[in-house]
């Protein structure tokens, strides 16, 4: 499905919706008290884990993974789907998503996307073409521009100027990127960013809906979040996974490399808490910045939502 649009059979024109917001926000929970609603009046739903990390098995409690309760009242789709030594790249979450969303919509129940994870929600619901790669031809042109790669970057201008534009004549790593899509597909690097501004759905029936929550209380309650997942058992968790090879993104998701250092001895408790409570509050920001630029989004409390998500899945 790269590259669907409206009017592709694959695309449902019925409702869509998408409950996104910073980590901790309640969007799980409101996401919950939703499917309750629309049982009530007789809608079918399913959830959509729109996560970079709660795809992953054995890293529940650190992504406050829907538990089995939750699971078992509705499905859930894209939730413990890979092991942690597997990649979850962009591409592929992209097309398994998409699938599922028809999926769902061709059973005639209505998708409920439910994260926080802003790159992916765009590439699901928007229509953005992730170029392909080759390790191949990455490592010949790293290999090229190694020792200059500021002529790397004037090569780049000579045949991608908007592109060049973008990255700096010193990070050789993003320009051999663009290199060597140009190399591969023929068509400019800078031609697979235009969709960014456009937030234009692939989806029709798309509603989207922001948790909103105070600043100040979002920082208080990932406070008590953290306290709350260590209480619960993260620590034993992250001992879990210590032997294991996390893959590049399994590696990024916040608390286990701090609490590995702490299992290996080289971080003290409280630093590791410290550490946790300052990076999450610190993604919870970035992911608010992220959403607050998209325009379709309609901000609510998390007690609006559930009214909200009924009023999208009605428009059958």
């Amino acid at each position: 499905m790269d590259g669907a649009a409206p009017g592709d059979p694959a695309v449902p024109a019925g409702p869509v919706v998408a409950i996104v917001g910073p980590t901790g926000s309640g969007k799980s929970a409101a996401a919950m008290a939703a499917v309750e609603r629309l049982h009530d009046v007789g809608l079918d739903v399913e959830l959509v884990a729109i996560d970079a990390f709660t795809v992953y098995r054995g890293l529940d409690i650190g992504t406050a993974t829907p538990g089995p309760a939750d699971r078992a009242r509705v499905p859930h789709h894209l939730v413990d789907a890979l092991d942690p030594e597997e990649d979850c790249t962009v591409r592929w979450f992209q097309q398994r998503a998409r699938a599922v969303i028809a999926d769902i919509a061709g059973r005639g129940a209505v998708p409920l996307l439910v994260g926080g994870s802003g790159l992916y929600y765009r590439a699901v619901v928007d229509a953005m073409v992730f170029p392909p790669t080759d390790p191949t031809v990455r490592e010949r042109l790293e290999e090229a521009w190694r020792h200059d790669p500021a002529a790397a970057h004037q090569h780049l201008d000579s045949i991608d100027p908007a592109a060049a534009g973008r990255i700096d004549p010193l990070n050789l790593r993003r320009t051999v990127r663009a290199l060597e899509v140009i190399e591969l597909t023929g068509q400019p690097f800078s031609s697979f960013h235009r969709v960014w501004g456009d937030h234009e759905s692939i989806y029709p029936g798309l509603t989207v809906i922001g948790v909103d929550l105070d600043r100040r209380d979002l920082a208080a309650r990932l406070e008590r979040r953290t306290h709350d997942m260590l209480d619960h058992g993260w620590l034993e968790e992250a001992r879990a996974l210590r032997g294991r090879t996390l893959s590049d993104t399994a590696a990024q998701a916040i608390g286990y490399a701090e609490l590995f250092a702490h299992l290996d001895g080289t971080l003290s408790w409280d630093d590791t808490v410290e550490r946790i409570v300052i990076r999450t509050r610190q993604f919870a920001s970035k992911q608010r910045r992220w959403f607050r630029k998209d325009p379709r989004i309609t901000w609510l409390s998390a007690d609006d939502v559930p009214a909200a998500v009924e009023a999208a899945a009605r428009l059958v």
